[in-house]
């Protein structure tokens, strides 16, 4: 590594550091992983990352092998920013807003989304594909991950708003990529570079097996599993384009430096509709009754997260801000509805969004009154105050868990499976049904809408008995999830925890295609190995944290 590190000095003006300190801090992200990287770089420009790219091929050449992958804000669930050689830093000097224009943004990869939201509101405009980390993330993790959140079912997910992207690929040039019409592919494929070459074997692999992929794409309302072929040609459109692999990949296919997002202008009044569930098999019925009037999101958490809520209100009471008394006085109206008449099973939020306080108001009380017939408690919130703290405990009960509990950990591996709506009166029961088979506290939220949920347990990891039980529930939970036809992750991506069960949801001959993907983009294989292809399950399991 000394060797290494010498060489990229000549030239390099970004910072380079061995440090223990850094390389801890760069070992862990949020999930339950923990790798050691040797080596942290934070590349002030794309020359930096040009230089980077063609020293670690040139090492790589003589059988030293290294590789690259890049991090920003570390809020990936699931080992995604984690590499045992060199860690590439984006917050640092990265994180430049370059230009808010009438429905686009041009910026890098580092700037928190924030950030990034508070500039482009202010100009009257927002990219509404965030998700519920949109606190602490980057828009590059969110690129990298096709992130989505509360607002996905009205607007799409991140992949719906990637207009351009710029990355350094293996040859170590950087690259725009943007959709382009047929006549443009031929002429990127004529071209005698890399680039070309990356056109002329992306479309052969996908035109030759092309009704193959198109019949991979998962039938749910969003997925971040896998590379994304079967979005890449639009052939009743006549249009080809590779941000639609670049999003979701994870950073293993190239170093993103720049990304051109289009923006869209926010709805500006709303209305919570919230809906108390004490039985699972209406969910279905009601949800899809629910659609009809059009809600910008369903949200949900369930009677396990509401119980935690209580243990922990006191740090509840902080996130909300404001009079302690006040706010202890807003929540009584259901504590006591819960005391007298018991706590559902699941609490339903269903958010009306209009350009008028009337038409948000009309979109709720009509959704509210579809549903008398089943007999069931609602009321619409309709104040920010009161909206707020039903927001609060569904936004925070990752944090929550992950806090206020002491001696044990938040094991986020079975947290984002996606089915359609309308099997979950059935799909929920049988999960609970293998989740309570372990003595464990979790947690259940999710976008109802989207049918996307998200389970958290915590767990003991100094337990010798923690391995077996996530062992156990990995494979359980994602069978479940495989038969009812649905992803294992819908915005969190693979990592190093779902990599290894692309075979299960996919089959081999697609992730074989996913193989073929990242060998004409990364022959050298020196961008975040083990994530998307050749990940395995005993890797994943030897480094789960042990404390």
């Amino acid at each position: 590594m000394d060797e290494f590190i010498n060489r990229l000095r000549e030239g390099f003006k970004g910072d380079i550091s061995a440090e223990t300190p850094d390389l801890e801090k760069f070992s862990r992200d949020a999930s339950f992983f923990k790798v050691m990287p040797k080596l942290a770089v934070f590349p002030k420009d794309a020359e930096d990352l040009k230089r980077l790219v063609n020293l670690v091929n040139e090492f790589c050449t003589q059988g030293k092998i290294f590789n690259l992958t890049a991090r920003s804000a570390g809020t990936d669930m699931g080992g995604g920013p984690l590499g045992e050689s060199i860690i590439v830093d984006f917050t640092k000097y990265f994180k430049n807003i370059k230009e808010i224009g009438s429905e686009f943004a041009v910026t890098e990869p580092g700037v928190y989304f924030r950030d990034f939201d508070k500039e482009t509101l202010a100009k009257g405009y927002f990219m509404p594909a965030y998700p519920a980390s949109r606190e602490i993330c980057t828009v590059g993790g969110m690129v990298g991950n096709n992130a989505g959140g509360e607002k996905t079912l009205e607007y799409g997910k991140v992949e719906d708003y990637v207009l351009e992207i710029k990355a350094v690929l293996q040859d170590g040039n950087e690259y725009a990529f943007r959709k382009l019409n047929l006549s443009e592919l031929e002429e990127k494929k004529s071209l005698m570079t890399f680039e070309g070459e990356v056109y002329r074997k992306v479309h052969a692999l996908i035109e030759k097996n092309y009704e193959k992929i198109m019949a991979a794409k998962p039938k749910v309302s969003k997925n971040s599993a896998g590379y994304f072929l079967w979005n890449v040609f639009d052939k009743q459109a006549g249009t080809f384009d590779l941000t639609k692999l670049l999003v979701g990949s994870q950073g293993t296919l190239g170093l993103t430096t720049e990304i051109k997002f289009k923006l869209v202008k926010p709805k500006t009044h709303s209305r919570l509709l919230i809906i108390f569930l004490k039985d699972l098999k209406q969910l279905g019925v009601i949800t899809e009754n629910i659609l009809k009037f059009h809600p910008e999101s369903i949200e949900s958490y369930d009677d396990h997260t509401f119980r935690l809520a209580l243990k922990l209100f006191p740090a509840l009471l902080k996130k909300l801000k404001g009079n302690a008394i006040l706010l202890l006085l807003r929540f009584i109206p259901d504590f006591w509805a819960f005391l007298t008449g018991g706590i559902p099973k699941l609490i339903l939020m269903a958010e009306f969004t209009a350009d008028n306080e009337e038409e948000a108001e009309k979109q709720a009380l009509a959704a509210k009154a579809s549903l008398e017939e089943f007999k069931l408690k609602s009321k619409i919130a309709t104040s920010p105050e009161e909206m707020g703290k039903y927001w609060t405990i569904r936004r925070e009960s990752f944090n929550m868990l992950r806090n206020h509990v002491k001696k044990m950990r938040t094991a986020p591996f079975i947290d984002d499976f996606v089915v359609q709506p309308e099997v979950l009166p059935q799909f929920l029961p049988e999960l609970y049904k293998i989740l309570d088979q372990y003595k464990i506290i979790y947690t259940v939220a999710g976008h109802v809408g989207s049918g996307n949920f998200h389970i958290i347990p915590l767990m003991d990891f100094g337990s010798a008995k923690t391995k077996g039980v996530v062992n156990d529930l990995m494979f359980k939970v994602n069978d479940l999830v495989f038969r009812y036809k649905g992803s294992m992750t819908g915005e969190h991506n693979d990592g190093i925890v779902r990599t290894p069960f692309l075979k299960a949801m996919f089959g081999v001959e697609i992730v074989k295609l996913f193989e073929d993907t990242k060998a004409i983009f990364d022959p050298h294989n020196i961008f975040n190995p083990r994530k998307k292809v050749d990940g395995t399950w005993k890797y994943a399991l030897d480094h789960i944290i042990k404390e």
